[in-house]
């Protein structure tokens, strides 16, 4: 699977148990640069719960940016939700979200305020 930074992607995200899974939206948040030849990448999980928005750490992505994305609804990336992934359990990229750098801005300096992208 030929995917990039900032891709939304349909992968079988792991629970935390490492035992199960489920079929999910996930964001490619691993650098280009850290491509390792390995037949793998680092995502991080899409929920469209957005009760679970709040911490600095997730980001809520909604509206017309939802759509353009690929994203069905409303939904908050859990940036503090990452899993590494074989490229074989990804399904498809589904979309492209516009704006890494708002999350870039979340890792560097999470600070007070909940992130969005609208």
């Amino acid at each position: 699977m030929n995917c990039r930074r900032g891709d939304i992607v349909l992968v079988l995200f792991p629970d935390s148990n490492l035992q199960t899974s489920k079929r999910r939206p996930a964001l490619v948040v691993q650098a280009e640069e850290l491509a390792a030849d390995l037949p793998q990448t680092i995502v991080a999980m899409i929920t469209s719960n957005i009760m679970r928005n709040g911490p600095p750490t997730r980001v809520l992505v909604q509206g017309v940016n939802a759509k353009r994305s690929g994203l069905l609804m409303d939904s908050v990336i859990m940036t503090d939700n990452l899993a590494t992934v074989r490229y074989e359990e990804i399904d498809r990229v589904i979309g492209r979200l516009g704006e890494v750098t708002e999350l870039d801005s979340v890792a560097i300096d999470p600070g007070t305020v909940t992130p969005s992208i609208r």
